[in-house]
């Protein structure tokens, strides 16, 4: 094996980015708290980590897909969004919103369009919720700076009767000039929001 990555300098090379990029994207765990498992990953090529969050939920899978992915019920959201807008909505398929959030000063306020798509496999049970940029559609705003660069998945797994077992995958570029060092210290603190506010939501 030696002999013939040094034999030929293209292929040494291409092994060592693949094995560069493998170790950069591996996940970190950083802490555990409610029941919520936090970790984050150091993205090839990107200064911004991205999160995930993964807990068990003691409640039917029913009530958990009725709640994520479902922009109905926006109850539980962030209490930093200053502004929601639902643009489409097909319950169990698709949906596409826009979103403010509302940044500490002196942080320009930020703004989101997102296009979600949910499947679920007919057969394990396991549902799956792919949020990405929405273009084309709301026009920017010279009082916001627009987040462009963004991705979440959700992993909804449904282990037995009335335990639910979920992930949340996310980056976000927040733009504008929010430096990295910062975004990052913070970073741990979006998914645990996020799971705690839906694990309280559906346990109580």
């Amino acid at each position: 094996m030696r002999f013939i990555l040094y034999r030929f300098p293209l292929l040494f090379l291409l092994f060592l980015l693949l094995s560069a990029s493998a170790f950069s994207q591996s996940w970190v765990f950083i802490k555990e708290k409610d029941g919520i498992k936090i970790y984050t990953r150091k993205e090839a090529g990107n200064s911004i980590k991205s999160f995930k969050g993964v807990t068990d939920i003691h409640a039917s899978i029913e009530k958990v897909n009725n709640l994520i992915g479902n922009v109905k019920n926006l109850d539980w959201w962030d209490k930093n969004l200053k502004e929601i807008k639902v643009i489409y909505y097909e319950k169990d398929k698709r949906s596409q919103y826009y979103l403010v959030y509302d940044s500490p000063w002196p942080v320009t306020d930020r703004d989101l369009c997102v296009d979600a798509t949910i499947t679920t496999d007919p057969v394990t049970g396991i549902r799956t919720i792919v949020s990405v940029p929405l273009k084309g559609v709301i026009p920017e705003r010279h009082d916001l700076v627009r987040i462009t660069e963004y991705r979440q998945t959700w992993t909804i797994e449904p282990m037995e009767k009335d335990l639910v077992h979920v992930v949340l995958e996310g980056h976000v570029d927040p733009a504008g000039s929010v430096p990295d060092w910062i975004y990052n210290m913070v970073i741990t603190e979006t998914p645990l929001k996020i799971i705690r506010g839906i694990k309280n939501r559906l346990e109580k």
